[in-house]
């Protein structure tokens, strides 16, 4: 079915990328840089060198993976906005530079229009997850212990704006409690201080949180899937917490400068969502968590638009508009 799918899209994009263009046809002669925004071993990072891996040998050139992080991935995604549309540099957006937009009133660039959607490579539930020293072992627990001390807990994130800052603001205003946050270039360091109990709690990726619960070493209290994750089934999703529809994920995608041929981004296309048929590369990518997604450049740029008007509602509702 997978490879149906992709002989599928690979028809579609062939029309597509139809009218004559020199620079799709020799695309590509060079390495093509990829630009992550979050610290090494993030899921970000992760998604890059897997799906990457795959690419470079369907693509014939080497996919080379930079990580610069910071400010909730805009530093990286403003240094891809400002490359030549070209193909040869590339981004990982997430959906935090989804939500990073309605909060940063410092943004050069425009996150909808500036870049072009490829293909939506991965998603990953959030966790939220204490170190055994907070002494809590529910969400009941938690939200208590919150209430008991208000204003006192601190949560950590991958920064601000992004989706794990706005995913934990919509739990504070569902369970009525009050937070500080604590962001971080990246879920590395975050996990860091998480482990340390510098930060009392933190709603992760599952790919960082899970080889922690394995260890003892963090609790897990929810999940914030509408279903529980297969990796982590025993984990109770938010709603059978005592927080009903509570659904945020983060999701991963490829992303070039706006501008680029349509005939680039095809043939990119094309190699990314073979990469994601790969045996091997799937198999990897969900013993981290990852659920494998795909689809066209309009299939990602109607994800991008759900998560904008979805997000744009929670950051207004807790004052984080910029």
């Amino acid at each position: 079915m997978q490879r149906l799918t992709v002989l599928v899209l690979t028809l579609a994009f062939t029309a597509f990328a139809a009218l004559p263009d020199a620079r799709a046809e020799s695309f590509p002669s060079r390495p093509v840089r990829v630009i992550v925004g979050f610290p090494p071993g993030s899921a970000a990072d992760i998604t890059a060198r897997l799906v990457g891996d795959a690419m470079s040998r369907s693509l014939g050139a080497q996919l080379v993976i930079e990580t610069h992080p910071g400010a909730g991935s805009s530093i990286a995604a403003e240094s891809v906005v400002r490359a030549p549309a070209d193909g040869y540099t590339l981004f990982i957006g997430t959906s935090s530079n989804v939500t990073n937009a309605f909060i940063s009133s410092n943004l050069r660039f425009d996150f909808g229009k500036d870049l072009a959607p490829i293909t939506a490579l991965t998603l990953l539930p959030l966790i939220l997850a204490v170190p055994p020293s907070l002494g809590v072992s529910s969400v009941k627990e938690l939200i208590a212990l919150a209430k008991s001390k208000p204003g006192e807990l601190t949560y950590a994130s991958v920064g601000p704006g992004t989706t794990p800052h706005l995913s934990t603001e919509l739990f504070a205003m569902r369970s009525n409690i009050r937070l500080v946050h604590v962001p971080y270039p990246g879920s590395p360091p975050a996990v860091t201080d998480l482990l340390a109990g510098r930060v009392a709690m933190m709603l992760g990726v599952a790919s960082t949180i899970i080889p922690h619960l394995e260890s003892g070493k963090l609790k897990a209290l929810a999940v914030t899937s509408l279903k529980r994750a297969q990796i982590a089934p025993d984990v109770p999703t938010m709603a059978e917490a005592g927080l009903p529809e509570f659904d945020a994920g983060v999701w991963f995608g490829l992303m070039a400068p706006a501008g680029t041929p349509h005939g680039v981004i095809a043939k990119l296309a094309v190699a990314a969502n073979e990469a994601l048929t790969h045996a091997d590369i799937t198999a990897k990518l969900r013993a981290q968590a990852f659920e494998p997604l795909g689809g066209t450049p309009e299939e990602f740029a109607a994800l991008i638009a759900r998560d904008s008007s979805k997000w744009a509602a929670v950051a207004k509702a807790a004052g984080l508009t910029n």
